[in-house]
């Protein structure tokens, strides 16, 4: 005789706690909360949300802090902080036409899945802003990145003279096929 188990499953609700306490709020005739918008994040201490009263239960809003409270606010005003959106896998990306790959870090990673799309497992590249150029080992296809960062260094400490406070030993780039490449068939 075989045995069958049933798992009881009780439904407390059809919608998310933070959804029910937001109504709550509103319900109760308190003035909304004001948050800052996106544009107005300078520091990071904007990045602190500002919490919930005692016995309530907090909203994402008020309980967020960091980069998933800058991408909060920002998909509040319809702005996709993290951007990610595909990259253009309609053509093979050349020298002269590379498949631009854009950053607001020193480095980037790019996946390939070849061309035309899914043609081959996901190949992982790495740009910089030292190597900005990559060629996936696949297919062949080329991706360029393009940096939006700050133009300085907010870190750099430099004396009266311009020179770093710190100098710091540069630790060498991992050598890859890339590096073996006969000097007349670079990118330059």
């Amino acid at each position: 005789m075989a045995a069958r188990s049933t798992k009881a499953v009780a439904v407390v609700s059809g919608r998310q706690f933070s959804q029910v306490a937001a109504r709550c709020d509103a319900e109760a005739g308190k003035p909304a909360k004001t948050y800052k918008k996106f544009e107005e994040i300078r520091s990071e201490h904007d990045l602190y949300g500002p919490g919930v009263e005692a016995g309530k239960f907090p909203t994402d809003i008020e309980q967020s802090t960091g980069l998933e409270r800058l991408e909060v606010l920002g998909k509040m005003e319809g702005v996709d902080i993290f951007d990610m959106t595909p990259l253009d896998a309609s053509r093979l990306g050349t020298m002269e036409d590379p498949i631009t790959v854009n950053s607001f870090g020193d480095e980037q990673y790019a996946g390939c899945t070849g061309f035309p799309v899914d043609s081959h497992g996901v190949k992982w590249l790495v740009i910089s802003r030292e190597r900005p150029i990559e060629r996936c080992p696949e297919c062949g296809s080329v991706y360029k990145m393009n940096y939006l960062g700050p133009t300085e260094d907010e870190h750099a400490h430099h004396d009266e003279h311009g020179h770093d406070d710190h100098h710091h030993a540069v630790a060498e780039d991992p050598k890859t096929f890339a590096d073996f490449v006969k000097p007349d068939y670079r990118w330059t």
